[in-house]
């Protein structure tokens, strides 16, 4: 066994958080986020929560003490609005009905301080109790500022972009009266083919839980009545990135270790960050339709991690639990959800209709009634909403500003990831007299990519076609489409290879429209649609020199077209300033240095291709045909996770550990292995580099992934300079979670393998020994 030896369990006191709950945007990462857990607690299901920390809870119990069971059941209500028409529209009679009699708690998909206040009015005014209402809105990756799509955010392998994004998208919309945002969703994922893959942040829990603890803390401040926060909603929860075949809304099967290793950590971390709320997922989870599951709502979430917050349900997530053979019927969906720990129904009205009916049979209780209403009203409080309800209309944001613009330029570029430089085709010169811009987006505001809202018609996204006239100016810039985005014909590939002759330089920008990605967009073929393989593979025929942008919300595959293109940008749907962020890279203002979060297959039928994956009994071999592997594709994926190019070069060197001997006891008390990791700027110029720490532990009682990532740091050198980057590892980095379902979490004796470098084929590498 190489020295490796069979590892002891030892349990760590009280669990920690899942694998995979910090990532370093700083130096050290001394308290990475999903850390210790807590220890199961013995209470009942309604025991968890804030009764004994709120401020508010005098005034919480005192307004519970005077509502009826009707109002209590709708403050457990969200209903969604029809669109900006104001209270009276006619889709939108049942929640104002239902606000003028206290029998709702919440509005989803409105928003303006018009509006808002319009309705808000009629629940404080009208209602017996004033009871405010809470409006939610879908600020996924911007409000009239859009940024790019979460999955380009995890490329930064920035945490703080996250960050950017969501304080401005607070401002903008909570000065339109939004409160809550349906936002960060921390679905890790193996599956490309899932079009919810671009709402997320790759394949990587630990990369996940840094992204969605920075997020978490932006929208929410240290002070939810700011009038420049909103409540943050960790969703969906759990383990709806593992549907089966990529299909939207599909079954999940997973075992205890893997839901906790996998799934668990990104929510874990924000609750720890303080996250408001969180949203239950669609799909099920090994055979519970996760509305229903009282082992991950309750159990983990409520008591395991004291979570204090409500948890809503997704659009009719608890109605579809009869279409999952789970429910009977509209009351058996209520009773279901409501005892597994749902706290507000989104749009279907189950716990409205039934739960009079159900308290009186005694199918639900007062006492988890109450705790349901309770975690409602708490937020209500925190919010600062029924002492303030309103917001000022004359001072609502209503536009992108030049600091917010400003804001998503620099983060779009700074997501952008480049897969390929031959001969360093990139930079373009900005002394060039003549350009090229063809291809189905390169006079296309299509940029937004996926939830840009119904704000996205108002402020469309630039152009690349007029950020490269922005940027040289006094060069002739033709353009071409040459095919459609998803179209067959092919008829004005010619004039587009007509303008790439005539051009000094020509950049074809291809991808995926927005809508081919987001909910309900899964596709079962991921190249690049239409006829846009063959517009590349004619530019490439004629000779003309040029270099490919891809926009899209998910990997693809572009094996087929790859060798012929000299560079090729990835910039994925990059937001309202994509066309200006993907010029300043291209013409070298802005040197690329995003990593790839997620693994880009070479072909469909290589999915699921992941790094993190176990071994086989018989791994990959290419001298033998017994091992697991393809006959028709190399091994491996086309592009790695954490891959990424740059326009200079780093010498990344081996990982130095603070010790080389741990002791197991001393990792479960507290102790930690400092790992220092030396880089430098090899080339001639400022450019940033991510290095990435990844382990592996060999021997396990459970087999562990082949890598797995523990720690990441973004730093920017100059040309020739260096620097040493350090990272801290407890026992949350070291260890891993059992099957057991009450949550055990350990750390093993044996060796630990440390590697240091730019991607997940990381080649530094050390050995922890763990005692």
């Amino acid at each position: 066994m190489n020295g490796v030896r069979r590892r002891t369990v030892l349990a760590a006191v009280g669990g920690t958080a899942v694998a995979g709950g910090a990532a370093t945007g700083t130096a050290r990462a001394e308290e990475p986020p999903g850390a210790t857990a807590s220890e199961p607690k013995a209470a009942d299901a309604t025991a968890p929560g804030a009764s004994g920390r709120s401020p508010h809870e005098a005034r919480v119990r005192a307004l519970l003490g005077r509502m009826t069971v009707e109002e209590k059941l709708g403050q457990l209500q969200q209903l969604t609005w029809a669109g900006n028409t104001g209270p009276g529209g006619g889709q939108t009679e049942a929640a104002e009905e239902a606000a003028r009699k206290g029998r709702l708690g919440s509005v989803l998909n409105i928003y303006g301080a018009k509006y808002t206040n319009a309705l808000q009015r009629i629940a404080v005014d009208e209602s017996r109790l004033g009871i405010p209402l809470l409006f939610g809105l879908d600020v996924i990756h911007g409000f009239w500022t859009t940024f790019p799509i979460p999955l380009a955010q995890g490329a930064s392998f920035d945490p703080a972009v996250a960050g950017r994004d969501a304080e401005v998208s607070a401002k903008e919309a909570r000065s339109n009266g939004v409160h809550w945002t349906f936002s960060p969703m921390m679905d890790v994922t193996h599956e490309p083919r899932w079009g919810r893959i671009a709402e997320g942040n790759g394949e990587d829990p630990y990369l996940t839980a840094a992204f969605a603890t920075a997020k978490t803390r932006a929208y929410q401040g240290t002070d939810l009545a700011a009038k420049d926060r909103l409540a943050a909603c960790a969703k969906h929860f759990v383990a709806y990135g593992g549907a089966e075949g990529g299909r939207d809304y599909n079954t999940v099967d997973v075992s205890e270790a893997r839901l906790r290793n996998q799934y668990l950590g990104p929510f874990r971390a924000a609750v720890k960050a303080g996250i408001a709320t969180v949203m239950a997922s669609f799909n099920t989870i090994s055979g519970v339709p996760a509305h229903g599951n009282t082992h991950t709502l309750t159990e983990i979430l409520k008591r395991e991690w004291d979570f204090d917050g409500f948890v809503v349900s997704d659009y009719t997530g608890v109605q579809e639990m009869i279409a999952h053979g789970f429910a009977a019927d509209g009351a058996d969906a209520a009773r279901l959800a409501l005892n597994a720990g749902v706290d507000m129904e989104m749009v279907s009205t189950n716990l409205v209709d039934h739960g009079k009916r159900l308290l009186k049979s005694g199918k639900i209780s007062a006492e988890r009634l109450d705790d349901a209403v309770a975690r409602v009203l708490r937020l209500k409080f925190r919010l600062d909403l029924f002492d303030h309800p309103y917001v000022d209309e004359d001072t609502a944001v209503d536009k992108p500003g030049r600091a917010a613009r400003s804001a998503a330029r620099e983060t779009a570029a700074r997501c952008m990831v480049l897969l390929r430089n031959e001969k360093s085709a990139l930079p373009l010169s900005t002394s060039a007299r003549s350009l090229a811009v063809v291809g189905p987006f390169g006079d296309s505001t299509d940029l937004l990519g996926t939830w840009a809202g119904p704000w996205g018609e108002t402020f469309p996204a630039v152009t690349v076609l007029d950020a490269v006239k922005d940027a040289v100016p006094e060069a002739e810039v033709t353009y071409a489409k040459g095919v459609d985005a998803g179209g067959e014909d092919t008829g004005g590939i010619a004039k587009a290879v007509a303008a790439a002759k005539a051009a000094e330089a020509t950049v074809v920008v291809v991808g995926e429209a927005s809508a081919l990605s987001g909910e309900a967009s899964a596709r079962a073929d991921i190249s690049l649609p239409g006829r846009q393989e063959k517009l590349i593979e004619a530019i490439a025929d004629s000779g003309a020199p040029f270099v490919v942008v891809l926009v899209n919300g998910r990997p693809l595959t572009i094996g087929g077209w790859l060798e012929s293109a000299p560079a090729v940008l990835e910039a994925w749907h990059p937001g309202l300033e994509g066309g200006h962020a993907i010029a300043d890279v291209l013409f070298g203002k802005v040197n690329p240095g995003g990593k790839l979060p997620v693994s880009f297959p070479r072909a469909v039928g290589q999915i699921p291709v992941y790094y993190n994956h176990e071994n086989t009994g018989r791994p990959y071999d290419p001298d033998n045909k017994y091992t697991s592997k393809y006959l028709d594709l190399p091994n491996g994926p086309q592009f790695a996770f954490g891959y990424g190019l740059s326009y200079t070069t780093f010498d990344i060197g081996e990982p130095r550990l603070s010790v080389r001997r741990i002791a197991a006891d001393a990792l479960r008390a507290g102790d930690t292995v400092d790992v220092a990791v030396a880089v430098r700027n090899t080339g001639r110029r400022t450019g940033d580099e991510v290095v990435q720490l990844y382990l592996r532990d060999p021997v396990a009682s459970i087999v562990q992934p082949v890598r797995r990532l523990c720690g990441f740091r973004r730093v920017t050198l100059g040309a020739g300079k260096s620097t040493t980057v350090r990272f801290r590892l407890s026992a949350e980095e070291l260890g891993f979670w059992t099957h057991a379902p009450e949550g055990d979490f350990v750390v093993e004796k044996g060796e630990i393998r440390l590697y240091a470098g730019n991607s997940s084929q990381a080649k530094g590498e050390h050995t922890l020994t763990i005692t």
